[in-house]
């Protein structure tokens, strides 16, 4: 194998010999381009590879650029979102703080509003009691007073209590308006009617009369104190008056006489004959008679006053002048109180009287 090698040694120039012809034989420009060819080809894709990296470090700038600005908006947003995480938490804080104070001021209000609600409720059952209260006293108090009016319209006999009580009765009730008491209204209302049509006797008048007549008893004149009358007037004025003094002693002497020496008709002897203590004790039961007379118009018992007044206008007629302008005054007080004593009783309230009881029982 080494004596073939050297041979293919010696070959290869000869090979390269025979070939330098045949290139030479070849046309020389086209081994001449051919390198050309190739550095020329090249030349685009460096350029392209250059401008590739150009635009790669460009854009990696500008990426770093907007990576570096990112980087800071992210560390502000970061800086921003911390400090608005520290203000959120002290917000939310403070809200938690609020939420409780709230919590506790509402607790604290609804105990105080169920409190009032409770008051409330009080307040009204008291309220509703006080009204109900209200209207038992008002129907007590007019029963009371209604009462009372009748006694005192017993008493004195007059109506005019009554009346007053009911006008009274009236006006409270018209203040205080409730449903259960129209009824007792319109009773009281029937029951002024009644009482102003009523006929009775006028007491207090009689009273009065009554009270004249005692006053005027101790002035009265009786008969055995009346004075004589003497010469009439005008003979006394047409008589001539003496001139002489033993005329006019003889006249003063006549003038005595007819003082001491009286002669009258006497149709009464035991009223003539009364002595003065004797006038004193019958002025006393002059006054006597009267005062039983003004008790009995008080107690209503009308045939014990008629026979007490009857009694006294006899003594009137009896033992005291006639003539008397004092005892014609007298006379005609006793006749007048005698004409208006009257049967006729008291009207009763006897419709109110069962209104206030209906009244009563339906509280």
């Amino acid at each position: 194998m080494n004596a073939e090698l050297p041979p293919t040694d010696a070959a290869a120039p000869a090979t390269a010999s025979t070939a330098a012809p045949a290139a030479a034989a070849t046309p020389a420009p086209a081994a001449t381009h051919a390198p050309a060819t190739r550095s020329s080809g090249f030349q685009p894709l460096v350029w392209i590879v250059g401008a590739v990296a150009v635009a790669g470090l460009a854009g990696s700038g500008l990426l770093w650029q907007k990576l570096s600005t990112i980087q800071e908006q992210l560390a502000r947003q970061s800086g921003d979102a911390g400090t608005k995480s520290i203000e959120a938490h002290t917000i939310a804080k403070q809200a938690q703080d609020l939420a409780r104070d709230t919590a506790s001021r509402v607790a604290v209000a609804e105990s105080r509003l169920s409190e009032a609600m409770l008051q409330r409720a009080q307040i009204d059952d008291l309220v509703q009691g006080l009204t109900r209260s209200q209207d038992e006293n008002l129907v007590v108090d007019l029963e009371s007073s209604l009462r009372l009016a009748l006694q005192q319209a017993q008493v004195t006999g007059s109506v005019e209590p009554l009346l007053a009580a009911l006008a009274s009765a009236n006006e409270r009730i018209t203040r205080t308006p409730h449903p259960r008491l129209a009824g007792l209204q319109r009773a009281m209302t029937h029951d002024v009617d009644r009482i102003k049509a009523a006929n009775v006797v006028d007491t207090p008048g009689l009273l009065a009369r009554l009270d004249d007549l005692l006053r005027q008893v101790d002035d009265l004149p009786t008969l055995n104190t009346a004075q004589f009358p003497g010469a009439p007037a005008a003979l006394q004025a047409a008589a001539p008056v003496p001139s002489e003094w033993w005329q006019r002693w003889l006249g003063s002497i006549a003038e005595e006489a007819r003082k001491l020496v009286r002669v009258s008709r006497v149709d009464q002897p035991e009223a003539a004959l009364l002595s003065p203590e004797q006038t004193v004790f019958l002025r006393e039961n002059l006054k006597l008679r009267l005062l039983n007379a003004r008790l009995g118009l008080l107690a209503r018992q009308m045939e014990s006053v008629r026979s007490d007044l009857g009694a006294a206008t006899t003594m009137l007629n009896k033992y005291f002048d006639p003539a008397s302008r004092k005892t014609q005054i007298s006379a005609g007080l006793l006749l007048d109180v005698q004409s208006r004593l009257k049967t006729t009783e008291l009207p009763q309230l006897t419709e109110t009287l069962a209104a206030l009881s209906a009244a009563t029982a339906g509280q």
